[in-house]
């Protein structure tokens, strides 16, 4: 009997997909719960699973674009035998040594095709949209994920007032304190503590001095939250992604530092859910991660601000009426002017600054 595989749905908005990859061919015996497709939607890549054992057919190449619920390919059942294991070594040793006497050659055994192995999760799967060469150019489908990529960025500059402001923090602070109780939080809690902990602390902190920032227009009224949940940039090979971390002011340094592992991890394996991406109040960006010293992020609507975190430089800076070496970072927030003051902008920047500068309080506060 037939199964069909289905393109599942992937949340009330989407209504297509693209065949991101094949991680078997037409003709490949597979076990159920082996990983058949990759799926890209304008939200999220997805891993489609086989629901039953048996042999694959594929019905759609690698990039072509499909609509939710199409047939793309089926899988005529068929039982898979496990493999046997191999006999001990010591067995297949004292065989060797055995003397050597004549018998009669035993009857071929009954071969069963080898089930296909299990897949290694993909990591970060790459773009295999056929591309087109035209001499030295080519030409190539952009894909959902980058095609929502683009509208979503245009909309927000076209439909918000937006408006950049900057500071600077001195992150020696935060680096001493880290070099000082690392050796314990990683014994503790089983992973290092890092930069981002601090941030999205911070946020809360500055979220509840300003709370025209913790906000969002809708139609002709103000939405206020009283809530914080912080979506975190992750940047992946086939775009940005912004999984979000719930609560953030009930959680721990530590807590924090896990949920960033976890949604680092979905990304590169491309397991982001939908529901991972949903409902954030406020947004931070680390492009420092890859050398950025200064940029201007664009908000993630509804949302009214997002942070900019930049590399951290060695530069001159004065203190107590003296120049010093020290670790600076420039910090950009960006908002919709429709709604934030640039008055309560400044001040959001400079509790953020105070509270980076202040790490040893940032974390007692959250122990109490």
């Amino acid at each position: 009997m037939a199964i069909d595989i289905i393109v599942p749905a992937a949340g009330e908005s989407v209504t297509s997909a693209n065949i991101a990859q094949w991680h078997i061919a037409t003709g490949d015996l597979v076990k159920k719960g082996d990983t058949l497709v990759t799926l890209d939607t304008d939200k999220v890549s997805t891993e489609l699973e086989a629901e039953v054992s048996g042999i694959v057919t594929i019905g759609v190449e690698e990039g072509e674009e499909i609509d939710i619920g199409a047939v793309i390919g089926s899988i005529e059942e068929k039982e898979v035998a496990d493999t046997p294991e191999p006999a001990p070594a010591a067995k297949v040793e004292a065989a060797k040594e055995a003397p050597k006497a004549e018998a009669a050659p035993a009857p071929a055994a009954k071969t069963e095709p080898a089930p296909t192995p299990k897949p290694a999760p993909v990591l970060a799967p790459v773009d295999n949209t056929p591309s087109t060469a035209e001499g030295r150019t080519s030409r190539k489908k952009m894909t959902p994920l980058r095609r929502k990529i683009a509208t979503h960025l245009v909309n927000a500059q076209r439909n918000a007032a937006l408006l950049t402001t900057f500071n600077e923090v001195d992150m020696a602070p935060i680096m001493e304190l880290r070099k000082e109780v690392q050796e314990q939080f990683i014994a503790k809690h089983g992973t290092k503590l890092g930069f981002m902990s601090f941030f999205t602390k911070a946020v809360v902190e500055a979220l509840k001095t300003v709370p025209t920032i913790n906000a969002q227009i809708e139609g002709e009224e103000v939405v206020q939250n009283h809530f914080y949940d912080i979506g975190v940039a992750v940047g992946t090979e086939k775009g940005l992604v912004v999984p979000v971390i719930r609560d953030c002011d009930k959680k721990s340094f530590a807590e924090i530092e896990l949920s960033i592992l976890a949604y680092a991890q979905k990304a590169r394996d491309g397991k982001m859910g939908i529901q991972d991406l949903q409902g954030g109040v406020f947004t931070i960006s680390n492009g420092g991660v890859y050398g950025s010293l200064l940029s201007t992020p664009i908000v993630n609507p509804p949302q009214s601000a997002i942070l900019g975190m930049h590399t951290i430089q060695q530069r001159p800076v004065a203190k107590d009426g003296r120049v010093e070496i020290a670790p600076m970072m420039y910090l950009a927030l960006s908002y919709d002017h429709r709604l934030v003051d640039g008055k309560e902008a400044v001040t959001f920047l400079i509790k953020i600054k105070e509270c980076l500068e202040n790490p040893a309080l940032l974390m007692w506060n959250d122990q109490q």
